[in-house]
């Protein structure tokens, strides 16, 4: 019976390794891709199980086990300390070029509010992005933020895909966009620095894959990957950030990286997991704050839970153009945009089925 479960288990955790490999956008299929850490842990637990199994199941546990850490730590491994930072660090004394941006999904439900906003003002970020927001806590927002943070955009929606974003900063040209669904709003806008500069601003929250929500993640590929699209085709000073329901590591995220030629900050410091907030061993990384190579990190942290399912995450970011030969900015083939465009187009000529 030992031997069966064993082998059982390894089996399975090889299973979902495997299907989060195959281009696919089933939500089934996609979510394996999720809990590459989770997969990697227990593999490791079969492996060391497997001497308790009688021959040759011993060989047969160890093996499917140690395969599926094989294949799961080139996807781990660069969110790791272990691993070479992507974005550069930023030197001391660029104070008037750098930003600081606060992400918080605050779930729609969710009435802590003052246990946020006592998180905003703590620290004083010039830009805050909550998604899932609805009228409830716009009033709440508008109440502790609106003298401090005075430029605003505002898309309340009781679908928990309501977003708003507040700066201190002036924001230039705001628009609020429905990219590839009716129902799912995101934000571009250019932000004016203290130094004058000028950068960009993507605020996204695609509908996720899951069986409540979206069958398929053809939908929030599309998304994705149009606002990557629109990166290359025009590569200013860019910032990306959001609830994107997809992992940094995840093959949709990979490749919006490539086809947009934005960077991780991540990468080389840590998984800085956001979701969710209530079960510490199934987190991972959902809030992003993807940067271009213009671009340096001064800091960037998760920050306490406050009542939602996600944690706020902070990050501060320093414009530094003369710096962007130090990075080795991601590139798309032919055959990946040629992917990206396939997606985008029926990403918006199917009719979801949720």
């Amino acid at each position: 019976m030992l031997d069966l479960l064993i082998c059982s288990a390894s089996t399975l955790l090889l299973a979902m390794t495997l299907l989060g490999r195959l281009p696919t956008h089933w939500w089934w299929i996609r979510a394996c891709e999720f809990p590459r850490l989770q997969i990697s842990f227990l593999a490791l637990v079969t492996a060391a199980l497997s001497p308790l199994a009688e021959s040759p199941w011993i060989w047969y546990a160890l093996a499917t086990s140690l395969l599926t850490v094989a294949l799961q730590l080139p996807r781990i491994l660069p969110w790791t300390r272990i691993w070479p930072i992507q974005v550069q660090t930023a030197e001391p004394g660029q104070a008037p070029r750098c930003v600081t941006l606060l992400v918080a999904n605050v779930l729609t439900s969710n009435r802590c509010s003052e246990k946020l906003i006592s998180v905003i003002h703590q620290h004083d970020p010039d830009l805050v992005l909550t998604l899932e927001s609805d009228e409830w806590w716009q009033e709440r927002l508008d109440a502790a933020l609106n003298d401090g943070w005075p430029h605003s955009v505002k898309i309340p929606q009781d679908n928990l895909y309501g977003m708003h974003l507040y700066s201190r900063l002036p924001l230039e040209r705001p628009e609020v966009k429905w990219l590839i669904q009716d129902d799912i709003p995101s934000i571009h806008t250019g932000v004016t620095l203290p130094s004058g500069d000028i950068i960009r601003l993507h605020a996204l929250h695609p509908r996720p894959p899951a069986p409540n929500e979206s069958e398929e993640s053809l939908w929030r590929d599309a998304e994705l990957l149009l606002v990557g699209k629109r990166i290359h085709e025009n590569p200013l000073p860019t910032l990306v950030a959001g609830d994107l329901n997809d992992v940094a590591w995840s093959r949709s995220t990979r490749l919006f990286c490539r086809v947009s030629g934005m960077l991780d900050p991540r990468i080389g410091r840590g998984m800085f997991s956001t979701f969710h907030a209530a079960y510490p061993f199934l987190r991972w990384p959902l809030d992003h704050i993807f940067v271009s190579e213009h671009f340096t990190l001064n800091t960037m942290r998760r920050l306490p839970k406050f009542g939602s399912d996600h944690f706020p995450i902070l990050a501060t970011l320093c414009f530094r153009p003369s710096r962007a030969d130090e990075t080795s900015t991601p590139e798309a083939d032919h055959e990946e945009f040629r992917d990206a465009d396939e997606t985008i187009s029926e990403g918006r000529e199917r009719d979801q089925e949720t």
